[in-house]
């Protein structure tokens, strides 16, 4: 298996993998699947700042990691949210492991040092995973999001990636990491 970085070609096998987050889980708040054309432009977007990362086995892609902006304000450059989707057929081969092992890798090198991730609650495989990777929950919300006719509670966990020194050492935008 291979964690390379992603490129709007990928977008296709990208939105096939998250096609049914959408359709079929309360996984992802969205209710319709992007469109190639929009899925494209958010890996570009992500870009800017931002790692995403695809796992792909002879062509094959088998999921993806991504980080994005916690909050837009300058203040909040140092906080990052991460986001996480492994082929249907392809969990628990240690494909998610890989990918967030890679991502944290390039957001520590971008000196970002706290990790949020908002999960829908329940979903105890996804908690179970952040917390193995030293995620603790710091908020629970209740019935933040309404799909497939239910009500559904959400959850932030977060994870200090590094230290918070004074002053913080600058964010590096991915760009700008010699890769």
């Amino acid at each position: 298996m291979k964690i390379r970085l992603a490129t709007a070609q990928d977008a296709q096998g990208l939105l096939e993998i998250y096609a049914p987050y959408v359709e079929h889980t309360p996984v992802t708040f969205e209710y319709e699947v992007p469109t190639l054309s929009e899925f494209e432009k958010r890996i570009c977007r992500t870009f800017k700042k931002y790692p995403y990362l695809v796992a792909e086995t002879d062509g094959e892609l088998l999921g993806y990691a991504y980080a994005s902006a916690f909050k837009t304000r300058a203040a909040y450059d140092w906080s990052a949210e991460t986001s996480i989707y492994i082929r249907q057929d392809a969990h628990r081969r240690g494909i998610g492991r890989a990918l967030y092992t890679e991502l944290e890798a390039l957001l520590f090198r971008q000196n970002v040092c706290n990790l949020c991730a908002c999960i829908t609650y329940p979903n105890p495989d996804s908690i179970a995973f952040h917390v193995s990777f030293g995620y603790h929950t710091v908020a629970h919300f209740h019935s933040s999001g309404y799909k497939n006719n239910v009500w559904w509670d959400m959850i932030w966990m977060e994870k200090e990636l590094c230290p918070h020194t004074v002053p913080p050492k600058p964010f590096i935008p991915i760009s700008d990491l010699s890769l």
